[in-house]
């Protein structure tokens, strides 16, 4: 779906246009050309705001054609068709290109140019949203912020305080669906027994609102 106002337009091709981690980085250049990843509507009330795209995202330009993208779209109870409705789900990364790999084959960290220069305008003109899933610490860490936990463990604990404040958009963390994280989640069926029924139910009433 294609934004609806001039400024959001304008704001989204900027995006998709930057250069900024070529042409002046704040570390070690990308070391390939920018891929913008990113999906945002005037109309969806549901954000999934994660990491980085990966190196299969890089190459399809769609986000979570993975695995990951598999385990989250179980997360949420939706189909791909669902999840991937621009009219009903903004998708937006702290990072918005895969951000390459170290040298063990793992996948760097987020890029920071993209925080800094375009998330607080983008969600400025997202006033419609009312739930954010912040996937992993460096989401939470800018949708929370003070309110963010001394680490993963003590931020998802606090699921229930975060989903119930007051500030909208209302923000729910959650680990990031990698393989990587399932020592944690065996470590904590609370997860699955209790925050995921309460997500299913949030993200289907969002979804289906105005449809």
């Amino acid at each position: 779906m294609r934004a609806e106002t001039p400024e959001l337009d304008r704001l989204l091709a900027n995006i998709r246009a930057c250069r900024r981690c070529v042409e002046a980085p704040d570390r070690q250049p990308l070391p390939h050309d920018p891929r913008p990843v990113l999906r945002v509507s005037r109309t969806a009330r549901l954000a999934v705001c994660s990491q980085a795209p990966g190196t299969r995202v890089h190459a399809s330009g769609i986000p979570f054609t993975d695995d990951s993208g598999d385990r989250l779209r179980d997360w949420l109870g939706v189909s791909p068709q669902e999840f991937y409705d621009e009219a009903r789900v903004v998708i937006v990364p702290m990072g918005f290109c895969f951000p390459g790999q170290d040298d063990k084959g793992g996948d760097l960290p987020p890029r920071t140019e993209c925080a800094k220069l375009w998330h607080r305008s983008l969600f400025d003109r997202l006033p419609q949203l009312e739930l954010v899933l912040a996937v992993g610490s460096y989401s939470q860490r800018f949708h929370l912020g003070s309110e963010m936990g001394a680490s993963l463990q003590a931020t998802m604990l606090d699921w229930r305080k975060h989903l119930r404040r007051r500030k909208r958009p209302r923000v729910l963390p959650l680990p990031h669906p990698s393989w990587r994280n399932n020592a944690w989640l065996k470590r904590n069926p609370w997860f699955e027994d209790e925050l995921l029924p309460v997500l299913r139910r949030e993200v289907r009433k969002l979804i289906k609102c105005g449809f």
